[in-house]
């Protein structure tokens, strides 16, 4: 019954979930021979699809088709699931990564547990290989950002996110840098601009208000593993831990907290807009933009809502679809922003 008064409450969405699936999703999916080919431009954007699907806030991957689905695991299983090894394993795991993962056929990773086994078996024969494949100009800067992602991920290995600083610092790491080196190879690939991958700054903010939503949205999920990113400068001023927020007594100044950091997060809303303003590519603008929509519709999902606290909370399918076929131009996208703005 609670199945069916959603459907009746957005009857919209059952449209947009059958237009989407009978081909509606090659309107804003990038079609896969258009980013195929060893060692050119295609090589680059597919190896840039494959790495940073993973942070598009609330989007339904599993619904997508193509050879994307096999890359995503790796990404995920270092940036997401470090907290599942001992400390110094995983130092060491990431330093590894940084210095010759990429460009070895033979590297399995350390200090992996059944949980974790699969992804990393996938690397040797699937990214690397692709890595080896492009041309060194893509090569020098997948490296550069993996790099730098291993040294900043192993420096939080071993603190938590004390100030809205380090938070920043830490978004920086696992997904700024991702924004940043898309945006290097967009424009050293020619489909972009040499300004988006010269303006660091605004492709790091397009990072930071993808990871800053995930991290919002999975309070919950990251207790229960025995995570925390949420930063102490903020939660402490409502609680005495962070766990505390998760009591139904506390329920209420779990809320306001809940608000503040998402306040925080729609800082970048205008950063997103200035960095899809500049893109002329359709499908970058596509591949861009629609993470984005998603993150703005989940902010607004979570805002003032206290089941962030209780259990999931995320955007309908039918929802997801809509902002992925409608995010196809700046003005429409600017227009789905003002929406959810208006929404919190």
């Amino acid at each position: 019954m609670e199945l069916l008064r959603k459907w009746l409450g957005h009857p919209e969405d059952i449209y947009n979930l059958l237009r989407f699936k009978m081909g509606g999703y090659r309107a804003v999916m990038p079609r896969m021979d258009t980013v195929s080919g060893e060692g050119c431009a295609g090589g680059g954007m597919r190896f840039a699809v494959a790495v940073s699907l993973p942070i598009a806030g609330g989007l339904e991957l599993e619904d997508l088709q193509g050879p994307f689905q096999h890359t995503l695991p790796f990404h995920d299983y270092v940036t997401g699931h470090a907290a599942g090894f001992h400390t110094s394993l995983t130092a060491q795991c990431l330093s590894s990564c940084a210095k010759c993962a990429l460009w070895s056929q033979s590297w399995r990773g350390l200090g992996r547990t059944e949980h974790h086994k699969p992804p990393m078996g996938l690397f040797p024969w699937l990214i690397s290989m692709e890595f080896r494949n492009l041309s060194k100009v893509y090569q020098d800067v997948i490296s550069d950002i993996c790099h730098k992602m291993g040294v900043g991920m192993a420096e939080f290995l071993e603190k938590k996110v004390d100030s809205q600083r380090e938070w920043d610092k830490y978004c920086h790491y696992v997904a700024g840098l991702v924004g940043i080196g898309l945006s290097r190879l967009f424009s050293a690939s020619e489909l972009e601009d040499s300004i988006v991958g010269q303006d660091t700054d605004l492709a790091n903010s397009m990072g930071l208000f993808l990871q800053k939503t995930n991290i919002i949205r999975d309070y919950l999920e990251d207790q229960l593993e025995g995570r925390e990113f949420w930063p102490r400068e903020v939660w402490s001023r409502y609680a005495k831990k962070l766990s505390d927020l998760a009591k139904p007594e506390n329920i209420d100044v779990a809320v306001q907290c809940l608000n503040e950091l998402i306040t925080n997060a729609l800082h970048h809303v205008p950063d997103v807009l200035t960095y899809l303003s500049r893109l002329k590519n359709q499908s970058v603008f596509n591949f861009c933009a629609i993470p984005q929509v998603m993150a703005i519709a989940t902010l607004a999902a979570c805002y003032n809502n206290q089941q962030v606290f209780k259990g999931v909370v995320k955007i309908r399918k039918g929802q997801a679809v809509t902002l992925m076929m409608d995010a196809t131009n700046i003005q429409a996208v600017k227009a789905i922003m003002y929406q959810y703005v208006e929404e919190v």
